[in-house]
């Protein structure tokens, strides 16, 4: 459910940005739309009231409260907590991304170090790249809800083909009040030392990076567990949100525009629409909005990870690497740089733009231009020889010869004796 919008930000153009603010799945206006129209319609209806159904004697009291709200609300410190809870939360939600388990490096190793073409050797790497992926999708299942409504059983993990029946049994039996994901790891480490023992891995440094990579694995999938499990203080999050809520609350009151006629300081204006408070709750209310939705990325949100697609794509693509891509390997033919020492692969015509000379430095021309502009101050002071000079450095430069050698040589074979100062 992640939406991607990068090939539309891939270049900076005009309002490149701006054509975003068009989309309405993932957008802020579909997170806030709901909570904005009842905000407008408080407001709304204290404005009507304040108006047309309040007295003369009200009407003073109401504004001296609105004035009293105005002037205490921004005390409360809503742009400092709030931001410090966002930024908390994205760095969270990122650090989830990282530690999604992928098997690749994981299948790359059996396919590469169990041998055997036959049949036990092919259900030996598929057996173990189907308990990594078991692994992952026990995880999934406790923090996921998606996956969760997926996968509600054991049952479904076995219709699925992620267990076999006997499996699920011997996974029953095991008692433990802890959630179970690691006893595919278990099988997996004794199934890959039981191959070491048949000899289908051939040496021992193969057995150990095997299992290292199993439990760069298995750590991936405790951080997600352990990001479920320990979130952000309920304490922090209840602060936030009631000082974001605590604040435009005082604002349905204390920005309401007052009787023009009274000339309280800053009311001389009787616009009716709150603009800049209505943008401020956008903002405000917003980026509580941006919160609510990244703190648990495994939810059903419109920019939630997809959890699902994780697990179909890993197993898909972890038993095709070890089972019908093992040693199957094309034939090695010549490439068409063989004999070329300089290989250039050649650009498109709509990429010609691109094909740009190698960065030796910044410092690369520092040399000729330093050189450039003494060979044109001696030319300034011995105007007669000026011909000769740059004659002589156009004939250096060509001939590549250093800068210092050709400075050394024209500060020596200048005769100064002519020099009018």
């Amino acid at each position: 459910m992640t939406v991607t919008y990068s090939s539309k930000v891939a270049n900076a153009t005009f309002f490149s940005f701006h054509r975003l603010l068009l989309r309405w799945r993932g957008s802020i206006y579909k997170l806030l739309y709901r909570e904005f129209v009842l905000f407008v319609l408080l407001y709304t209806v204290l404005s009507l009231v304040y108006r047309l159904v309040l007295s003369d004697d009200q009407k003073r009291l109401f504004e001296k409260l609105s004035m009293y709200c105005d002037k205490y609300a921004e005390q409360i410190p809503v742009t400092f907590v709030l931001g410090f809870y966002v930024t908390l939360v994205v760095n969270r939600w990122w650090n989830q991304f990282v530690n999604l388990p992928w098997p690749d490096r994981l299948m790359f190793h059996i396919s590469s170090c169990v041998q055997g073409k036959d049949e036990y050797g092919r259900l030996l790497r598929r057996t173990l790249v189907r308990y990594v992926n078991l692994t992952s999708l026990l995880i999934f299942r406790s923090v996921s809800t998606a996956v969760c409504k997926r996968f509600p059983t054991m049952e479904h993990v076995v219709e699925a083909g992620f267990m076999t029946p006997e499996e699920r049994k011997v996974f029953e039996n095991i008692r433990s009040p802890h959630l179970k994901y690691w006893i595919p790891v278990v099988w997996f480490s004794n199934l890959a030392s039981k191959a070491r023992q048949e000899g289908r891995i051939q040496d021992s440094i193969d057995l150990q990076n095997i299992l290292n990579e199993m439990n760069k694995f298995r750590t991936w999938c405790a951080t997600l567990f352990g990001y479920d499990w320990v979130g952000i203080p309920l304490v922090y999050t209840q602060v936030v949100t009631l000082a974001v809520y605590t604040f435009f609350f005082a604002c349905l009151i204390g920005r309401q525009f007052l009787d023009p006629t009274q000339r309280y300081p800053g009311h001389d204006l009787d616009l009716y629409v709150p603009i800049f408070t209505l943008l401020q709750f956008f903002f405000y209310a917003g980026w509580l909005k941006v919160a609510e939705q990244l703190i648990n990325p495994f939810g059903e949100d419109d920019d939630d990870f997809e959890a699902n697609w994780i697990i179909d794509r890993n197993l898909q693509v972890s038993l095709l690497a070890v089972d019908e891509m093992h040693m199957n390997l094309p034939h090695m033919t010549k490439d068409m740089y063989w004999n070329d020492c300089d290989a250039r692969p050649p650009y498109t015509l709509a990429a010609a733009d691109y094909c740009i000379p190698s960065f030796l430095g910044s410092t690369t021309d520092m040399g000729s231009t330093f050189f450039f502009l003494f060979i044109l101050w001696l030319s300034l002071l011995v105007h007669w020889e000026f011909i000769w000079v740059f004659s002589f450095l156009c004939f250096s430069e060509w001939l590549n010869i250093p800068s210092a050698t050709v400075t050394l040589y024209l500060g020596c074979g200048l005769d100064h004796s002519d020099t009018k100062i």
